[in-house]
Order: C-alpha cells, then sequence, then structure tokens
C-alpha cells in the first residue's frame, strides 16, 4: 500500500459527534466515505472510537425510549388514552420471558435441541 494520505488520529478526532455516521466523518476530515470506511475497518483505534459513538447513540435512543415508556405511564395512571407502540415494542424485545413476543421460538430443555423420532408402521 503506497503512502497515507490521512492518518488514524484525524479519524479519531472526526468521530465524537457524529452519531457514528460515516459520511459526516468523511466530510470531517476531507476524503471520500470509502476512505473513512476503510480507516474504521482496518485501524483498531478508529474502529474502538466509532464502536464507542455508535454506543453512545443507542444509549441515547433508549433513553428516549424510557421516557417516552414513562409518559405513557403517567398518561394511563390519569385515565389519558395512551400510546403504547414504544410499550409494546419494548416488551417484545425485552420481556420474552414473561410471555411479550412477537413470535414463539421453540427449543429444547434449557435452550437445546428438539429431538424428533417419527414412529411408523414399516412395511417392506
Amino acid at each position: 500500500m503506497g503512502k497515507e494520505l490521512y492518518t488514524a488520529k484525524q479519524f479519531i478526532d472526526a468521530i465524537p459527534g457524529t452519531g457514528g455516521i460515516v459520511s459526516t466523518i468523511a466530510d470531517r476530515v476531507g476524503c471520500k466515505w470509502h476512505t473513512a470506511r476503510k480507516y474504521i475497518e482496518e485501524y483498531p483505534t478508529v474502529k474502538d472510537v466509532y464502536n464507542e459513538e455508535i454506543e453512545r447513540v443507542i444509549d441515547l435512543a433508549e433513553g428516549v425510549l424510557i421516557q417516552n415508556i414513562q409518559i405513557a405511564a403517567k398518561q394511563a395512571k390519569a385515565g389519558r388514552d395512551v400510546d403504547t407502540s414504544d410499550v409494546k415494542w419494548f416488551l417484545s424485545r425485552k420481556a420474552k420471558s414473561r410471555g411479550y413476543v412477537e413470535r414463539q421460538e421453540v427449543t429444547g430443555a434449557e435452550g437445546s435441541h428438539i429431538v424428533v423420532r417419527l414412529v411408523g408402521d414399516d412395511h417392506d
């Protein structure tokens, strides 16, 4: 590979506040999208900062979700109509053990495989 035009530090410095949007990172560094993606994938230090940024945004989104659920709970307690979409979504992902599922997952004991034995007439 030829001489690199950019440094890993340039990408590390550009990532915070981007929400992990690669085109924003590229714009901040002054390179093309594919170059930014290459640095994220090939440099562990850049990838770590990028992953931290993604996790930060996930935390923000979870915070908004929890706030919406708290608001819905207050509205329901006051007898008002409630938008339950966030509540349903949360329960379907985080409360499966309580039966809140959109689909059933069937497994054997302790999550193991299901053993199927076919019993039939043997006619030769």
